[in-house]
């Protein structure tokens, strides 16, 4: 197992590489964020596709993360298309000095990006190992249904912002209906309950202490650049955002309070 990951990290290593050449001649570093959900896809699939014979578990993982994964490079290219370099990033390039900040952004930002990948997808990598029959089970069923969960959690939180963004009216309003009624960040929880299923596929295969990977991706969507992230700019931004925080859960979805 050790020399497969070892394997995969090359390989993402020369990704973020070439991947970070493309941003020094952009002069734009976030288009590492259109990378992550396909920087999943690639390991994954090397994972797959390192093994002869295949299992259900292996196909049905492999499906499930390619189609978690495309759909958000493609949600994350068209929503960031001719918007130019994220907020985040000008301010580090502000900070550093355009003059440092194009090699220090390949440490800060792109390799620290291979590194969570490789550390977030260990469930992926115990699935892929571990697998060795044909039979699903109980933690195989329950982690479908949680992926599934998360997957119109996330894939429907999207649509609806983006199409409550395309309306200029309302421009400093506050998105409180659909799954935005019952959670403040439906997309970070779907994206959580995602890899919270593919921890479950990984106990299925006798993968117990990879699912620290999918605890990673929580912590990175509740403390990092998630949740404590938006809610610290939305609140100072917009108003209407403190009572919209009084009513609203900010992670498990639930009814809203009166």
């Amino acid at each position: 197992m050790l020399t497969l990951f070892l394997q995969a990290s090359v390989l993402i290593l020369l990704a973020v590489f070439l991947l970070w050449i493309v941003s020094v001649i952009l002069t734009n570093a976030s288009i590492v964020d259109i990378f992550w959900g396909f920087a999943f896809v690639l390991v994954n699939g090397f994972y797959f596709f390192s093994f002869e014979e295949w299992h259900t578990r292996h196909v049905l993982v492999f499906i499930l993360v390619t189609l978690w994964g495309l759909r958000l490079t493609f949600y994350l290219a068209w929503r960031n298309w001719g918007k130019g370099e994220d907020f985040r990033y000008r301010e580090f390039r502000q900070k550093y000095g355009p003059k440092r900040y194009w090699w220090i952004s390949f440490f800060q930002t792109f390799l620290l990006q291979g590194i969570l990948v490789m550390l977030v997808s260990l469930p992926l990598l115990s699935v892929q190992f571990k697998t060795q029959n044909t039979g699903l089970n109980f933690f195989d069923y329950a982690g479908m249904a949680l992926w599934l969960i998360g997957f119109v959690f996330e894939t429907g939180g999207d649509f609806q912002l983006a199409h409550f963004k395309s309306n200029p009216r309302n421009k400093g309003k506050v998105l409180n209906t659909g799954f935005w009624r019952y959670t403040r960040h439906p997309n970070y929880f779907g994206d959580a309950a995602v890899w919270w299923g593919f921890a479950l596929f990984s106990v299925a295969a006798s993968g117990y202490w990879q699912i620290i990977g999918s605890l990673i991706m929580t912590l990175l969507l509740l403390k990092v650049s998630g949740v404590a992230l938006l809610e610290k700019t939305l609140t100072e931004t917009k108003p209407e955002y403190r009572d919209y925080v009084r009513k609203t859960r900010p992670f498990l979805p639930w009814f809203p309070k009166k």
